[in-house]
Order: structure tokens, then C-alpha cells, then sequence
């Protein structure tokens, strides 16, 4: 059966809405733009919808100049630059990792302020500051955004169609924030994918993604439930982690766009 990327999206803020494109650039720290700006609060510390879900109402669109970023509701918007102009630096935390960070304008950080009730800042990865992929499933010198660990995401239409066979309301593929969806193939067969293609691009799967709360967020109203990681626990969990979807690595750099048909290397056996 023929597997091809249906889906390509990007996150330029870690948290907020995606972007959904036809090619986009790969870069050594995943697609071009991806998570290369975040929300931290004073102590530099990262935001997310998991104790912030109105995060997932602001949406992005992308323009010649940057992004527009717009305020639940789409009421007002602000525009951030594909470079930021800003000289103030701080440090910045995801998870384990400490980086060095861009701050944006006063104006931003007190919008953003204002609309999430916490003080926040907006700051942004600079090409100079390095953040490497756990050294367990490095291979090398992999690097990472302000993504959670790993440069993308990948998630096969099929894996998707089985969990909404078992929910009573099925949900969307947005739960999941993935990089790249593709159609064709079984239901989780990217489990067991190992060294692949994507058109001419050469990946390799990492390791299964492990999920949290987020994906429990309605990325359309901002609620939070229970589903669907609660169906998920019930036949994709192992060792108290809950799995769906496949963290991935990149070799080298290039473009990948919608309709690059999927080429299995070799495989590996599923750890689900």
C-alpha cells in the first residue's frame, strides 16, 4: 500500500496553534520555524496548555513578514517577525533543558500578559543557541527547539482512525500536534518504523511519543476532559507511559512537502 504525507504542520510558538502547509524547509532542529518561539513565565520557566488551555485558542497565520497571532475569538492580533530585532537575553526552561533565549518587546509580553493572566514573556531560539536531543536516542549531534524533546512528530491517518473507532465522540488529529501526517498503511505501523524516507529525506523514528494531558484539550473551545487519554490508556500504554505517535530524527536538510510518498529502510520491533 502506498504511503504518502498527507499533512505537514508547523507550530512557530510552543503551545499556540498550528500552521498546516503544503512544503515546508527542514532544518537541523526540525521544520523551518517550528516551536522557535515559546511563552515562559518570570522564573523563565516554559508554558503549555497543560495548566494554560486557552493557549490553543490563538491562532497563527503566516505572511511574507512573519506571523500574525491572533487573541481568542480573533479580536486582535499582534505581529512577531520571522527575526526578532530584541538584544535582551535570559535563560529559558523546557523540562530538563536550560537554553539561552531572545525576550520579544514590552508591548508583547504584556499582551500576552493581559490575555493569559500571568506574567509571561515571549522569547525566541536563536540560531546560536544549542539544545540537543537526549543523549539516550542522539545520534550524534541532534538538536531540538523548544519542542518538548524530539525535531518532529509523525502520525499515520490509519492510527488515528482506529482510536476514534473506540471513542464515543470522535476527535481530531489537532489533539496531537503532530509534524507530519500520512495516509496508507495499518493503524500504528509507524511503531515499528526505524530508518525511513520521506520523498528523498532520510529520518529515523526514535522512539514512541509518549502523551500527556494536552491531548485532552478540544483545540477548537479550549476545554479540557478526559478523553482521549483515557481510551488510549486501555491498549497503547507500557510502563505507565500512554503512546501515540512516533518522535523522529533528521539526516540532513531539505524540503519535504505533501504527496512525498513514505519508503521503509528497515523496521524495529514495537515496544507497545
Amino acid at each position: 500500500m502506498i504511503k504518502e504525507i498527507s499533512h505537514i504542520y508547523i507550530y512557530p510558538v510552543k503551545g499556540l496553534q498550528g500552521i498546516s502547509l503544503s512544503e515546508t524547509q527542514i532544518e537541523s532542529t526540525g521544520l523551518l520555524y517550528d516551536r522557535r518561539w515559546m511563552l515562559v513565565d518570570e522564573n523563565g520557566l516554559f508554558l503549555s496548555q497543560r495548566t494554560l488551555p486557552i493557549m490553543a485558542l490563538f491562532a497563527l497565520n503566516q505572511n511574507v513578514n512573519g506571523f500574525e497571532i491572533w487573541a481568542p475569538g480573533k479580536k486582535e492580533c499582534i505581529t512577531l517577525p520571522f527575526v526578532s530585532e530584541s538584544l535582551t537575553t535570559m535563560k529559558v526552561t523546557v523540562w530538563d533543558d536550560t537554553c539561552d533565549a531572545i525576550v520579544h518587546n514590552r508591548f508583547c509580553n504584556e499582551w500576552f500578559s493581559a490575555l493569559l493572566k500571568i506574567k509571561c514573556k515571549l522569547v525566541y531560539m536563536p540560531v546560536a543557541s544549542k539544545r540537543m536531543v537526549d543523549p539516550t536516542y542522539n545520534t550524534g549531534s541532534d538538536m531540538v527547539s523548544f519542542a518538548d524533546a524530539f525535531p518532529m512528530l509523525l502520525i499515520g491517518q490509519s492510527s488515528l482512525t482506529d482510536l476514534n473507532t473506540r471513542l464515543a465522540e470522535p476527535v481530531l488529529m489537532d489533539r496531537f500536534r503532530p509534524n507530519l501526517v500520512f495516509t496508507g498503511g495499518d493503524a500504528f505501523e509507524e511503531d515499528s518504523y526505524d530508518e525511513f524516507y520521506i520523498g528523498s529525506q532520510q529520518f529515523k523514528a526514535a522512539k514512541p511519543c509518549a502523551r500527556c494531558t494536552v491531548i485532552t484539550v478540544n483545540q477548537q473551545t479550549g476545554a479540557m476532559g478526559k478523553e482521549p487519554l483515557t481510551t488510549l490508556a486501555t491498549y497503547r500504554a507500557k510502563n505507565n507511559k500512554i503512546y501515540f505517535g512516533q518522535n523522529l530524527l533528521q539526516t540532513g536538510n531539505g524540503i519535504v512537502k505533501i504527496g512525498d510518498q513514505i519508503h521503509v529502510k528497515n523496521r524495529k520491533p514495537s515496544i507497545i
